[in-house]
């Protein structure tokens, strides 16, 4: 009897400490009052709604529902951690001006905990690192290098590798559009040589993608636990491999004099005598995460390009039209693309906006808050993340008629400023993709080729869907021959 009454004692202490903290976990500290919301089950939040696939272009249900149930700013957890989703255009505008003030840049752990966005090799501060990183981007792939000689290379890489893929019976598009980028991004960085190379970079960044696009639930069996294990050396050593690499490249250009190239790598190594937050730690970080980025986003967008094409034939012969028309307003045809003749594709250049309009490739642009944010009679506490969830701009129906219709020819009507305050594909404020023009080059330029000498036939198309990051389950393949 005395060991029955013992055990219910334990039960009943084990249900009153659950309940407790079952009811904090649900009711967080506020210095105020928490914006509308759920925090969902304990440890991982809301998680499991959000990674559940949605078959369209359109919001996910995770984030529409929501809306319509709480409003545009409301409260979650994801993967554990607490959370406001805002998709308020005026408060999201006002987060983008307030970096290193109210919020900084912030990653879910599948990226900051691999990307070390603590310490010194932090690459998500504000300040004067921040304008050196965005400086030397610029420098090497802004307007002013694309103009002088990265338009031409990249017409020579295009051109390359369509001629290569025209050999084969298919390809996956988006695979290898993801390697032609990473390669070329690369060769600008640091002089990679795909061909000659000991280390395949796009496999190695293909291995690495299938965890990092995951959601992290350290669970056993689950792709973020499986890269965390990688990162121990316990499964694939890709990142490692990575990582290994660019530090012996950083090591060789610094003693080696001989071995400089004029190339990013180059420039960053010999600005390490100067400024002294340039540790080898995070330069390797920054070029890490720099190709990692222009290995996901421009594929991606090419591949539901090819999608919406092929769905819309009037788009494309009205693309083939204005390219056929740049050809035949030159002496020689053959001639290579110049800076303005990329400036006449005024169609191409819609169709790579309305492109990324639908595309969406993330669901949001991340910040922690720095202290106490009060918004509209609610408060998001410090330390908080914050989705800003640019998508919804782009997916309005005050801005956008029809907007998952894909109309290349609704830029023609839109104002410029309405453009700028409902169109944030590369982010917003001083965070703002120091890459977009590189992107945009990049995709006019390949289409520029594509459609003068190639055609081409979808052998298999994708099952696009949203988890929330943008799917294209088996992928899209594609037949290329030459004209």
């Amino acid at each position: 009897m005395w060991i029955n009454n013992v055990g219910f004692g334990l039960v009943g202490l084990l249900v009153i400490c659950l309940s407790h903290w079952i009811r904090k976990w649900r009711n967080p500290k506020c210095n105020g009052i928490l914006p509308p919301g759920s925090m969902g089950l304990p440890l991982i939040g809301e998680t499991l709604p959000l990674i559940i696939p949605s078959y369209s272009l359109d919001l996910h249900p995770f984030i529409k529902t929501r809306i319509q149930r709480y409003g545009p700013i409301f409260k979650t957890s994801i993967a554990g951690k607490p959370a406001v989703i805002s998709v308020d255009p005026e408060f999201n505008n006002f987060l983008f001006q307030q970096e290193g003030r109210l919020v900084e840049l912030w990653y879910m752990d599948t990226f900051s905990n691999i990307f070390a966005h603590e310490g010194e090799s932090r690459t998500n501060a504000v300040g004067a690192l921040h304008k050196y990183v965005r400086s030397i981007f610029l420098n090497h792939f802004g307007t002013e290098s694309l103009k002088e000689k990265l338009l031409s290379q990249l017409e020579q890489v295009v051109n390359k590798s369509l001629s290569a893929w025209s050999t084969q019976a298919s390809v996956e598009v988006k695979h290898v559009s993801s390697a032609m980028v990473l390669d070329f991004s690369a060769k600008q960085i640091f002089s990679y040589d795909a061909e000659n190379s000991p280390e395949n970079l796009s496999e190695a960044y293909s291995r690495i993608i299938e965890s990092f696009m995951s959601f992290p639930l350290n669970i056993p069996g689950t792709a973020y636990h499986q890269c965390l294990k990688s990162s121990f050396g316990m499964k694939n050593q890709s990142q490692k491999k990575v990582m290994s690499m660019l530090k012996d490249l950083l090591n060789e250009r610094r003693t080696s004099p001989e071995s400089h190239r004029g190339d990013f790598l180059d420039q960053i190594s010999n600005d390490m005598e100067k400024e002294k937050f340039l540790t080898e730690g995070f330069i390797v970080q920054l070029i890490f995460g720099g190709l990692f980025a222009t290995f996901e986003s421009v594929s991606a967008v090419m591949a539901l390009t090819f999608t919406k094409l092929s769905e819309h034939p009037s788009v494309l012969e009205e693309m083939i039209a204005e390219h056929e028309a740049i050809l035949k307003n030159r002496e020689n045809p053959n001639s290579p693309l110049t800076w303005d003749e990329y400036k006449s594709m005024t169609f191409t250049l819609q169709v790579i906006n309305e492109t990324l309009r639908l595309g969406n490739v993330a669901p949001g642009i991340l910040r922690r808050a720095l202290k106490d944010i009060p918004v509209k009679g609610f408060t998001i506490p410090a330390g908080w993340t914050i989705m800003l969830v640019t998508s919804a701009l782009q997916l309005s129906p005050n801005t956008f008629h029809n907007p998952l219709e894909f109309n290349p020819w609704r830029w023609k009507e839109l104002d410029s400023r309405v453009i700028s305050k409902n169109f944030m594909p590369f982010g917003g404020g001083n965070r703002q993709c120091a890459g977009a023009e590189y992107s945009r080059v990049f995709m006019a330029t390949f289409f520029h080729v594509l459609v003068t000498k190639y055609r081409w036939t979808i052998i298999k198309g994708a099952k696009i869907s949203r988890n929330p990051i943008l799917g294209f389950g088996k992928g899209v393949h594609i037949k290329f021959s030459k004209k």
